[in-house]
């Protein structure tokens, strides 16, 4: 190969590019990103970033002196894969020709219908929406997030710590309950209502009222006003200063329809990160893999997967899909709410059965281990971190 070109340039896509020069790939390699920011880390923004303690500086995923010997294109979005001529086609015009291609175009945070043009609401998944809550959550007021997932949780968790005023609106009866499974969802989401933070459970969201006025008296060209209540389906009103969107991600492949990549709630992939066109491999919270643990396709939006499945997705392009394809370790996340540490590993969907294992659900330091037909699956801890790095370790050991 000649030429390489990584279309994304967050943790999935740099993961790409370190693999691509560890393998041996001594080529041309091109970095296509939609953001003019370089390479940055995103867990922290919801936390330390957003409460101030952590710059930007600290954010980068570069290390000091790092040279990938790539060509960095910023500030490029990609809206275009053209097979026959294996381009990738950009916003600005420009195409860039490449022999192999890493997908690696990640999800974009979904947003409230009719909440355009309403000042105060935010979604949170780059740089510059962490910024702007930011600045917000530093003048204070009444905070109301939507959405009691990690994302939510924790921007909810932050509020707190800056003494703002929090509710937390889900629609599921228990928030969590998907990734984690209903009871131990159960168990920490208490968290919030721990630390004195609204929680209201089962409640859709029926749309936002905003105050038509701006600071002037006249709202500027494309802002209805400022967001001041959340409208909920059973009538409520929750007074709000602040409105932050966290209901899910979706990834971000419009840019390949009609290209021949097979699409299903994201690039869909192999165990390796194959996709349906030779050379084209697709890594991070875009890809969706195969798991031949579950026999089934799975999108998974954590850090460590894209720090990680890039190598096999790399050794698969290099090799022209000549590898025998592995099994991926078992999905890893993390998540820190209220100074608590929670860790997961594996799927709880797969499980019958939930057991605590150390500690106490009511102090909030668990260790469970979920299994199936006797079987463990997956583990989670609070505040467990020894116990919990030694059953996901024995987890990824009986998972390959």
């Amino acid at each position: 190969m000649r030429t390489v070109a990584v279309v994304g340039a967050s943790l999935a896509g740099l993961s790409a590019a370190r693999s691509l020069r560890r393998q041996g790939y001594d080529g041309r390699l091109v970095v296509i990103g939609d953001e003019l920011h370089r390479p940055y880390d995103r867990p922290p923004l919801s936390k330390e970033f957003l409460a101030g303690t952590l710059g930007e500086a600290d954010l980068s995923l570069e290390t000091d002196g790092e040279d990938l010997r790539a060509e960095w294109l910023l500030g490029a979005r990609a809206t275009g894969l053209d097979r026959t001529e294996r381009a990738v086609r950009l916003a600005d015009g420009r195409e860039v020709r490449a022999d192999g291609i890493v997908i690696a175009t990640g999800a974009a945070a979904r947003t409230l219908p009719g909440s355009e043009g309403l000042a105060g609401v935010h979604t949170l998944r780059t740089l510059d929406d962490a910024r702007a809550l930011r600045d917000e959550l530093a003048r204070g007021g009444r905070l109301v997030v939507i959405g009691g997932g990690f994302i939510g949780a924790e921007v909810a968790s932050t509020a707190y710590t800056l003494g703002l005023d929090a509710t937390v609106v889900e629609a599921a009866p228990t928030p969590l309950a998907g990734p984690l499974g209903a009871r131990m969802g159960g168990i920490v989401s208490a968290l919030h209502v721990d630390h004195g933070v609204r929680l209201l459970c089962g409640v859709e969201v029926k749309g936002l009222s905003g105050d038509e006025r701006s600071e002037t008296g006249v709202p500027p060209d494309g802002v209805r006003g400022r967001v001041d209540a959340v409208l909920l389906e059973d009538g409520r009103s929750i007074p709000a200063d602040i409105v932050v969107v966290g209901v899910g991600a979706r990834p971000c492949v419009e840019w390949l329809d009609g290209s021949g990549v097979d699409l299903d709630n994201g690039v869909k992939c192999g165990s390796d990160g194959r996709t349906s066109l030779a050379g084209v491999v697709a890594v991070g919270d875009c890809a969706n893999w195969y798991d031949p643990r579950a026999g089934a396709h799975r999108r998974v939006e954590h850090w460590t997967g894209a720090r990680e499945r890039p190598d096999a997705a790399i050794a698969t392009l290099l090799a022209g899909g000549a590898v025998e394809p592995g099994v991926p370790r078992p999905p890893y996340f993390w998540s820190d709410q209220y100074g608590v540490r929670i860790q997961f590993a594996g799927h709880a969907a797969a499980a019958d059965s939930v057991t605590i294992e150390a500690g106490a659900a009511d102090d909030r330091d668990v260790l469970a281990v979920y299994r199936r037909a006797g079987v463990p699956v997956a583990v989670l801890g609070m505040n467990q971190p020894r116990l919990f790095t030694r059953r996901r370790k024995q987890l990824a050991a009986a998972s390959s």
